[in-house]
């Protein structure tokens, strides 16, 4: 355990606290057009695969039902129709209608039929255990209230089923955490700004990555909800991203 994950605890998990929802969705807005390609070339198309690592995790399977959270231009929607099939189903949401744009489109060129909407995380509009699955992919840090949302993708999930987060952490092995501070100091918000005219996001989304809690910190966050039964992570690309694995609870009978 590093230093920032021992400093968050149960007790002050409670504290934590996202950023202004109208200015993340306003700076999302305006990125919205060329998200895909600046993902791409920023990471040298490595999302995808951590993508994929989370939906292999997650246990997936045909018939299952999903919901991704945060789905932006729909890629992990679109590798979770991959897994459950026809038979299956996958609903997209996102706070921010312009990041949605592509995504039916891109389902659509590969056969799928996923529905996406606009939703906001923290207040989803689903009844109580409607999905085997539900996910969100380097959303959670943008997300004003991440307790709260965390705590809604799990009551829309059946008792037993998987709450699955994708985010951003920070390296600890001293090479490759200087050499990724220097890459996502320097170069990624510049290079980020480029592509998309929009220098200010990339610069947000660099520090927002780099303060937020990962591994046994966010793990705190999950269990501070009191919905999960069980909570793992998994590093990928040596602690650049983190998975992490909710087993929801089942509801305590009333007394």
């Amino acid at each position: 355990m590093n230093s920032s994950e021992a400093n968050v605890t149960a007790s002050t998990a409670s504290a934590v606290r996202g950023p202004d929802a109208g200015k993340i969705r306003s700076m999302f807005s305006g990125i919205a057009g060329r998200y895909d390609l600046a993902n791409t070339i920023l990471s040298g198309g490595i999302h995808h695969l951590w993508r994929q690592s989370l939906v292999d995790w997650s246990g997936a399977r045909a018939g299952h039902s999903v919901l991704d959270c945060a789905t932006g231009t729909g890629d992990l929607a679109i590798a979770f129709k991959s897994v459950v099939g026809h038979e299956g189903q996958v609903t997209g949401t996102d706070f921010c209608a312009e990041m949605l744009g592509p995504a039916p489109a891109k389902a659509a060129a590969r056969g799928y039929e996923i529905g996406f909407s606009q939703a906001d995380v923290t207040q989803l509009p689903f009844a109580d255990a409607s999905f085997d699955i539900a996910s969100i992919s380097f959303g959670i840090r943008n997300v004003d209230q991440p307790l709260k949302g965390l705590s809604e993708l799990a009551r829309v999930v059946r008792p037993g089923g998987a709450v699955m987060v994708l985010e951003f952490g920070q390296p600890e092995t001293p090479l490759i955490a200087d050499a990724y501070r220097l890459y996502s100091e320097k170069i990624l918000p510049r290079l980020g700004g480029w592509i998309t005219g929009a220098p200010e996001a990339y610069q947000y989304l660099q520090a927002s990555s780099s303060q937020f809690p990962c591994g046994n910190a966010f793990l705190d966050l999950m269990n501070s909800t009191g919905r999960f039964a069980q909570v793992e992570a998994r590093r990928l690309s040596f602690g650049v991203a983190w998975m992490y694995k909710g087993v929801v609870r089942a509801n305590e009978p009333s007394v």
